[in-house]
């Protein structure tokens, strides 16, 4: 099994930032990608930002610049920097990989997710 653990998440003005952390953990063999999503209340989760094994990422659109994923030294760990807050931002963010397990199963994980509020 796979734990994804994710931390960093809090209140924040808009125009401010903040910057969500993600360990994953387990039985891993290999992450193939590592992503974080969102879901507002009332809305269905959305693609925020992946990044591959490779360091390839993209992002939704409607980001426009203001986050940035990466990864750690540790390739297991993924962070989120959000910069330039919106009140629109305002969600749960949660943490998820593509990783093949000591089971040879290969599947998505996801992480409990982080409640991030901003302010106006």
């Amino acid at each position: 099994q796979v734990q994804l653990v994710e931390s960093g998440g809090g209140l924040a003005q808009a125009g401010g930032s903040l910057r969500l952390s993600c360990a994953a953990s387990g039985s891993i063999l290999s992450i193939n990608s590592m992503a974080w999503y969102r879901q507002a209340p009332g809305k269905q989760r959305e693609l925020v930002a992946r990044i591959t094994s490779s360091g390839s990422t993209n992002y939704a659109d409607s980001m426009n610049g203001r986050f940035t994923i990466s990864r750690g030294n540790a390739k297991n760990t993924v962070y989120l920097q959000m910069n330039s807050l919106k009140p629109e931002d305002t969600a749960v963010y949660y943490c998820a990989t593509n990783a093949r397990t000591s089971g040879l199963i290969t599947r998505d994980y996801w992480g409990q997710g982080t409640q991030v509020t901003v302010s106006s």
